[in-house]
């Protein structure tokens, strides 16, 4: 493994300090989670070879006017085990603003079924935030880019 590798938990802080603000005081009673399928590595050419990629997850704050709580932020591999976890503790979005985590291309421990999981809370009625990933990578002359929507973590059963 290169010198490259995920963002470390407490960074998130460090790099995007601009984008938060106070944790409210309020009770959080609005929350959800996005399930983010992600792509460190994929099979090309019939299973031959394997296409590294960066990895950049975005969480967007869509809300024009209250802040946006995260509670977690986690990394898992293709076998659903935790590499990262990027909270210490919950931090807040200011309203429209965005944070990143960002995977390089030589850091594989994801693999080919790779995701994150966010979990956010509000102190009530908000937009549903945003979060993607973007994939970027290269195998030869070629160059790929490709994006991910997070899906909203719903509880699916009997009626």
């Amino acid at each position: 493994m290169g010198d490259a590798i995920a963002q470390s938990a407490g960074s998130l802080e460090q790099n995007f300090a601009n984008s938060l603000t106070t944790v409210p005081s309020e009770p959080l009673t609005v929350s959800g989670a996005f399930y983010v399928p992600v792509y460190s590595s994929v099979a090309m050419s019939q299973g031959k070879l394997r296409a590294d990629f960066s990895v950049t997850l975005s969480v967007h704050n869509a809300s024009e006017t209250k802040p946006l709580v995260l509670k977690r932020i986690a990394y898992f591999d293709t076998a659903g085990k935790m590499v990262e976890s990027y909270l210490k503790s919950p931090v807040a979005l200011k309203p429209f603003s965005t944070v990143e985590i960002f995977i390089a291309t030589t850091d594989t421990r994801g693999g080919t079924g790779a995701n994150f999981v966010v979990d956010w809370t509000a102190t009530n009625e908000i937009a549903e935030p945003v979060v993607e990933a973007l994939m970027v990578g290269g195998v030869g002359a070629g160059h790929y880019a490709f994006i991910s929507q997070g899906r909203p973590v719903k509880l699916v059963g009997k009626n």
